[in-house]
């Protein structure tokens, strides 16, 4: 990792490194919501069936390279990496955060 993350989204990023389903759930609230190139994801379940069908299996790890904070949000760029048609494409990841963990994400190419 190459720039210095929040708690909660370096923890995140860590167990994504690792493919760590568990992990990659434990930082975001309860009630989380992500939106991943327009599709929403609701709670725990949600963001357990979206890492399940679309990170796990194509091996999807993402490697921040920037941060900066934007209206409220915590904003961190950088390549993903995978078995996927384009492999390395560059994201951004809009992070809003509450209580030291994860209450919102919005996912984008």
């Amino acid at each position: 990792m190459s720039v210095e993350l929040p708690k909660p989204i370096a923890q995140f990023v860590d167990a994504n490194a690792k493919l760590d389903l568990e992990a990659m759930l434990s930082p975001f609230e309860a009630d989380a919501v992500i939106i991943d190139n327009g599709h929403r994801f609701e709670g725990q379940s949600g963001l357990r069936r979206l890492f399940e069908e679309s990170v796990l299996p194509v091996k999807a790890i993402f490697s921040p390279d920037t941060l900066r904070n934007e209206n409220g949000q915590v904003v961190v760029e950088g390549p993903a990496h995978g078995d996927f048609k384009g492999s390395p494409l560059r994201f951004t990841y809009r992070f809003t955060l509450v209580h030291d963990s994860i209450k919102a994400l919005e996912i984008s190419l």
